[in-house]
C-alpha cells in the first residue's frame, strides 16, 4: 500500500470511535447463526455472500450455523472505494441454481439498500424461492429504499461512516476485527 493511503487509513482511526468489538461481533453472528438455524428448519438454502464487504461476515456466520447450506458469492457493487454509493456495477451474478430455493443474501451492511434490493431482484429472477436478506450491520436513518429490511441483522450503526469487518474506508481496513465510526462523515 503506497503511503498516502496508509496514512489515510491511520487518520480515519484516529477520527474515529469503535462501536462494537470483536466480541460483541461474534455474539450477535452465533445469535443469528441460530435464528437461521431455526428459520430453516434443516432446508439447504443457497448462502450468497455478496463481495467483498460480505466476505468477513459470511465466513464468520457460516461457522456460526449447523444447517448445510450451498455456498455461491455474488459480486455487485456501487461504491468502487467512495464513500457514496454510485450507479450499480455487477462484477459477477450467482452461478448456483436459485429455482425454488431460498436463499440467504449475506452482505456486511444495510444503508439504503439500492444494491441489496438489486441483488434480491435479481435472484428472484433467477427462480428462488424467497430471498433473505442477511445483514451483519443496519444503518439506522430514513434513507433506506421504502419497505427494505433485513430479515435477519446482528448490529445497528449511527448514520456515519463505518468500517472494519468486512466494510472498508478508502478499499482499506475491511480486515480490521472490530466495526468503527468516523466521527464525521467525510
Amino acid at each position: 500500500m503506497n503511503e498516502s493511503r496508509h496514512h489515510a487509513l491511520d487518520a480515519a482511526l484516529r477520527h474515529s470511535e469503535v462501536l462494537y468489538d470483536l466480541d460483541a461481533i461474534q455474539q450477535a453472528i452465533a445469535v443469528m447463526g441460530r435464528e437461521l438455524d431455526t428459520a430453516l428448519d434443516g432446508e439447504r438454502a443457497v448462502f450468497l455472500t455478496v463481495m467483498q464487504g460480505g466476505l468477513i461476515f459470511a465466513g464468520q456466520l457460516a461457522l456460526a450455523m449447523r444447517t448445510d447450506v450451498e455456498f455461491d458469492y455474488v459480486h455487485a457493487t456501487r461504491y468502487r472505494g467512495q464513500t457514496r454509493g454510485q450507479t450499480l456495477q455487477w462484477l459477477r451474478a450467482p452461478q448456483a441454481d436459485l429455482e425454488g430455493r431460498t436463499v440467504l443474501l449475506v452482505d456486511d451492511i444495510l444503508d439504503e439498500g439500492r444494491t441489496l434490493a438489486e441483488v434480491r431482484d435479481a435472484c428472484m429472477g433467477l427462480g428462488a424461492r424467497r430471498v433473505w436478506l442477511v445483514t451483519l450491520c443496519r444503518k439506522l436513518h430514513d434513507r433506506r429504499l421504502a419497505g427494505l429490511e433485513a430479515n435477519f441483522n446482528g448490529v445497528d450503526v449511527p448514520d456515519r461512516y463505518v468500517f472494519g469487518f468486512g466494510m472498508d474506508y478508502h478499499e482499506q481496513g475491511r480486515n480490521l476485527p472490530a466495526i468503527h465510526a468516523l466521527h464525521t462523515i467525510d
